[in-house]
């Protein structure tokens, strides 16, 4: 079940809003570990049994690295902590690597290891991350253990944000599992910023997405330059929006139910500088390999050497995070490096430069980027770079980037302008305007979302195409 479905809107998210809110507080929690198993369980019955093992192991660790700490037996609580890390990192592997790994193994020794095959549990690589850093914060003492077998339960299987995210860590809701406060306001914000997502994710997202399908299914090897360039303009633009429009409806429905998650995305196509990029980008998976691998690793206090080992280390980790297969260890790889050129070499320099020509080194990089992120085929990335260089001998234009181009301007532009801070602060100022005019406002605000929902849902009425990019990660 995705949130950009009728049956969302209209059955489970209704439901799920009643009895929660006909339940006792003390009940909440119940309700909201009940339904979200329940969400879970609708794509995938037999994967529930993974993420109520996962809740058990965690749940037990939680309680035995904090019984550790309190006898002061530090070494004891350190062994808790790795346990569970290599049960949890077990699973994920299991599940998401073996096939890629049995794949290399057989091309390396000519062996024939006949492949798993394994379906992979959606959202594993998110709620991994999410119980790992659990017993971590635990054993660092940035949070309590939860003793309320329930609470932590609704805290894994918080079906807001289960599937893709933002990685919610523990210590940042902790105290929001048993002592939140909803609240009219909260839930009318909620119920905004869900409605923005919506919009993102069906009326952007689903649309641009068509434009990168028309390309992606075409010959590499015949496609020009303008082709090759606005079919990765699009999958930069659809990826951008499915997420972030998927973040946006996660942080809302968070807020109908009490919750208040991190940002996920902060622009990040405004960037100039890839590091600033990386800083606007999926926030909370670039905060928890900083918190959990980077600074454990030395970060930058044990030397130059370490330093470029960790960076490296971390992005190669949050490459194959991404994906069981070669392209995206090398994208990962891709970064290390850019990262760690900008650090030491030209931070300064894009800095001290023209706010347009950093602007347009990130969003190359960024672009060329997404090429070996879309193909999993990585002589497929090659023929795409050619297209893009026009190395592949076909030319810039033909008839056929004409068309696409003409026919989707009005969406590129929109999407362009929907990538900026630009809609946020004429919307702020239009509102400004009203401001001494609260029912004016409300009127005005309440219209906008409004008509966003009415013309996403008339969409999915007819729609075919809703995919969820990082489902698949």
């Amino acid at each position: 079940m995705v949130f950009s479905s009728l049956l969302f809107l209209f059955v489970f998210l209704p439901i799920t809003l009643l009895i929660y809110f006909i339940a006792p507080k003390s009940l909440r929690n119940l309700a909201l570990f009940v339904m979200s198993l329940l969400f879970y369980a609708w794509g995938e019955p037999i994967y529930i049994l993974i993420m109520i093992f996962s809740t058990l192991v965690d749940y037990t660790h939680g309680l035995l690295v904090s019984w550790y700490r309190k006898k002061g037996d530090m070494k004891k609580a350190k062994l808790v902590v790795l346990s569970s890390m290599v049960i949890n990192l077990t699973l994920l592997v299991f599940f998401k690597y073996s096939d890629f790994i049995i794949s290399n193994i057989n091309g390396l020794f000519s062996t024939n290891i006949p492949l798993l095959n394994l379906v992979l549990p959606i959202g594993i690589s998110f709620y991994t991350f999410q119980t790992m850093s659990y017993t971590i914060d635990v054993y660092r003492g940035d949070a309590k253990a939860q003793k309320n077998i329930i609470s932590f339960g609704a805290y894994v299987a918080l079906f807001p944000q289960l599937i893709a995210g933002p990685i919610v860590q523990y210590k940042t809701i902790a105290s929001q599992l048993n002592n939140r406060r909803e609240s009219v306001e909260g839930f009318a914000y909620g119920v905004q910023r869900f409605m923005l997502g919506l919009g993102k994710k069906v009326l952007l997202a689903n649309n641009i997405g068509y434009l990168w399908n028309q390309i992606n299914v075409m010959d590499i090897t015949t496609i020009p330059v303008l082709t090759a360039w606005i079919g990765i303009m699009a999958f930069a633009f659809q990826i951008y929006f499915d997420f972030s429009g998927y973040s946006d409806m996660a942080i809302g429905l968070g807020h109908m139910f009490g919750f208040s998650f991190l940002e996920n995305f902060n622009y990040p196509y405004m960037s100039k500088s890839v590091t600033e990029f990386w800083r606007r980008w999926h926030i909370s998976l670039g905060t928890w390999f900083k918190e959990y691998v980077y600074i454990p690793l030395g970060g930058n206090k044990k030397g130059f050497p370490k330093q470029i080992r960790n960076i490296l280390v971390v992005w190669l980790l949050t490459g194959i995070w991404h994906g069981a297969s070669w392209n995206f260890l090398i994208w990962g790889a891709y970064f290390g490096v850019i990262l760690i050129i900008e650090k030491f070499i030209l931070l300064k320099w894009l800095q001290k430069s023209s706010p347009f020509i950093s602007h347009i080194y990130t969003l190359l990089l960024v672009l060329f980027s997404w090429v070996i992120f879309a193909f999993d085929d990585f002589s497929k990335v090659i023929l795409y770079f050619k297209a893009m260089l026009g190395l592949n001998g076909i030319g810039f234009i033909n008839s056929e980037s004409i068309y696409l181009l003409y026919t989707n301007f009005f969406l590129l532009i929109i999407l362009i302008i929907a990538s900026t801070d630009l809609p946020k602060k004429l919307a702020q100022k239009w509102f400004l305007r009203l401001e001494h005019h609260e029912f004016a406002l409300q009127c005005v605000k309440n219209l906008v979302f409004i008509s966003i929902f009415i013309l996403s849902v008339s969409y999915l009425v007819d729609a075919s195409f809703n995919p969820f990019l990082y489902f698949r990660f």
